[in-house]
């Protein structure tokens, strides 16, 4: 930029009148003093380090939470057939009840049947209700285990 261009101004009229002066669009140049620029090259470093420990952290959380949902999905799935499999077991054991049902001769004997199957049904589903238990903790765990591991290797890596 010559020395010419540096001192002219543009004129800028508001409303038509003259309502300041402005430089050149050019940017002026400088040199940074040796403090200043080693300032500068710290915080570069330190800006860069930053974001790398950003990027660590990142991929770190992003592997925990593909082993979070991997354990979900198996704990899920186990819990699905699960539930399946005592569905099926419910209507079988129905079905059965009905058959034996049908085949009574007498009153006492539909009483006497019911009170059995009542009972059976009672601890079946004590059963089944324990069973879904253990695996709902289970669910839990997977889920939140590497989560949690990721979280203690994050703050332990801080102190």
């Amino acid at each position: 930029m010559s020395e010419s261009e540096a001192k002219a101004e543009v004129k800028v009229e508001v409303n038509g009148t003259n309502g300041f002066a402005m430089p050149p669009f050019g940017v002026p140049k400088f040199a940074v003093p040796g403090v200043l620029g080693e300032f500068s090259e710290q915080g570069f470093a330190r800006a860069r380090e930053g974001c790398e420990k950003i990027k660590a952290a990142s991929e770190d959380m992003a592997e925990a939470l593909r082993e979070s949902y991997s354990g979900n999905a198996r704990s899920a799935t186990d819990y699905g057939l699960k539930v399946i499999e005592i569905s099926n077991f419910n209507a079988a054991s129905t079905i059965d009840f009905f058959v034996q049902l049908l085949g009574t001769k007498s009153a006492a004997d539909v009483v006497t049947l019911s009170a059995e199957q009542a009972r059976k049904t009672f601890d079946t589903a004590s059963a089944q209700g324990k069973d879904l238990w253990d695996l709902t903790q289970k669910l839990a765990t997977a889920t939140g285990e590497p989560l949690k591991k990721h979280i203690a290797k994050v703050l332990h890596q801080r102190n």
